[in-house]
């Protein structure tokens, strides 16, 4: 057996709970560290430049967010395509599923890199960007967007690395990715004292992690080998990977458009230690979100092999697995940033008490109860990986999208308080839940009938009755 073989997890048999947990751990550890790198652009700025930059830093994210999401959600259908593909023994499909991701990527990276670069000053002072934050927000979004084709590639390509059981090598270039990140980091902010040093330096990582992501695919041995000299789009792929991706890409930009809306009322108290605040704790609350988002790919992944493989036991075993983990950890974790919140939030914010205090406040209302956001993330990825992706958005849409919304225009117009916004989450997130569960149960059931239709009932009824765990 060669050595990339070695490296996957077969999602078709053996113990259920071992295997998510292998599939999970790499997962959740390539995204602290991604969120670890990321989150010492903050840090960096926050302490060598200051509270203005670190504002500045901080008001990006849901816009970049806002204009990436449509086309990197995308990314989501080729993971399930792929998955689907392996499950069933289509490894010709899946060969031409990596090709047209791959070709996507790049695409689309260039488009928007193109649009962002432009657009992105207009957009920030659409939401209100505070005026001390306002010119360095734009000379750091300049540069992010120019890295954008090289986060494309790196998350469709890591998509399809983990739809082929494959978690340790994206953690092997996150590390290598991102301690070039740090390093760059400190030198740049350091020498130049601007917020563009920071933002050069992800950019410089980013094609980096691409590139180590791209020499992999090219050499696996199996139907997943991306063949760089005749990249191509297969229109039967491409439709399926729009079918299914464009929903969870559109729900993407609703919960990024939401997230905007959130970003400009917060905005709107004009004050830059509310916005810093804001941002550093959103640096901590993020370690939980990645925390947790492993299961929503494991859940993603594990759902789609199966139900290629017709292996309904397993995916209803992996919905319940996936649920109790993503609690216990997002319970932990929330708990023990909010404890450690003010060492946390001085990472960055330099020990400025006045911005410590808002983080505070946004990880009381957000952090602690985050855990409700990583059963919203398992739901989803369970009905995606049933091939149920407009569901999804739909359920997405409603629960967490349009309700901020419509709170922001009701609760906080008449309350106008920092915590009347921060609660608006927690709330959504039980709701979409509860939501998604009921159309979880709804589609598995009418997924059994077809399976039954399919291999006969006794057939699908034995599986049904299977451990999943032995």
């Amino acid at each position: 057996m060669s050595r990339t073989k070695k490296k996957e997890i077969d999602f078709l048999e053996g113990p259920l709970t071992k295997s998510i947990l292998l599939f999970t751990l790499p997962v959740m550890a390539t995204g602290v560290l991604q969120f670890l790198y990321n989150a010492s652009d903050s840090a960096v700025v926050g302490w060598l430049i200051g509270r203005d930059a670190l504002g500045a830093v901080s008001s990006t994210g849901s816009l970049s967010n806002l204009i990436t999401g449509l086309f990197i959600g995308l990314s989501v259908r080729a993971s399930v395509a792929v998955s689907h593909a392996l499950g069933s023994r289509r490894f010709d499909d899946a060969h031409d599923t990596v090709q047209t991701a791959i070709t996507l990527s790049c695409i689309l990276g260039l488009i928007v890199a193109v649009f962002g670069f432009f657009a992105c000053k207009p957009l920030l002072e659409i939401m209100g960007t505070v005026d001390e934050c306002i010119e360095q927000s734009t000379r750091y979004m300049k540069i992010i967007f120019l890295g954008i084709p090289a986060q494309m590639v790196y998350n469709y390509g890591t998509s399809i690395l983990r739809a082929n059981g494959d978690t340790k090598n994206p953690l092997i270039f996150l590390v290598i990715s991102g301690a070039v990140n740090v390093v760059m980091n400190i030198i740049l902010v350091f020498v130049f004292r601007d917020v563009w040093g920071v933002a050069a330096a992800t950019i410089i990582s980013q094609y980096l992690s691409a590139f180590l992501t791209v020499r992999l695919l090219c050499r696996l041995d199996n139907c997943c080998r991306l063949d760089i000299s005749r990249l191509y789009i297969k229109k039967e792929k491409l439709g399926k990977i729009l079918r299914i991706g464009l929903p969870a890409g559109v729900q993407s930009v609703l919960f990024s458009f939401s997230n905007v809306i959130i970003q400009s009322s917060i905005n709107s108290f004009g004050n830059a230690a509310i916005v810093a605040g804001n941002g550093a704790g959103a640096n901590v609350d993020g370690l939980i979100y990645i925390a947790q988002n492993s299961f929503y790919h494991a859940a993603l992944t594990f759902t789609g092999q199966n139900l290629g493989g017709h292996k309904l036991g397993r995916i209803r075993k992996s919905c319940r697995d996936c649920m109790i983990l993503v609690s216990i950890v997002g319970i932990i974790i929330g708990a023990g940033c909010y404890a450690a919140g003010p060492e946390l939030l001085s990472i960055f914010a330099r020990s400025d008490e006045e911005v410590i205090k808002y983080g505070m406040i946004r990880l009381l209302y957000m952090g602690v109860p985050y855990f409700l956001c990583g059963t919203m993330e398992v739901m989803s990825g369970t009905l995606r990986g049933l091939g149920a992706s407009m569901t999804s958005m739909i359920v997405s849409l409603i629960g967490a999208c349009v309700f901020r919304v419509v709170w922001i225009a009701t609760v906080f117009r008449a309350v106008g308080t920092l915590e009347s916004i921060y609660i608006s989450f927690p709330i959504s997130w039980f709701l979409t839940t509860l939501a998604a569960y009921v159309c979880y149960r709804i589609i598995f059931a009418k997924t059994k009938r077809r399976l039954e239709a399919e291999d006969g009932a006794a057939t699908v009824e034995r599986e049904l009755n299977s451990s999943g765990d032995e």
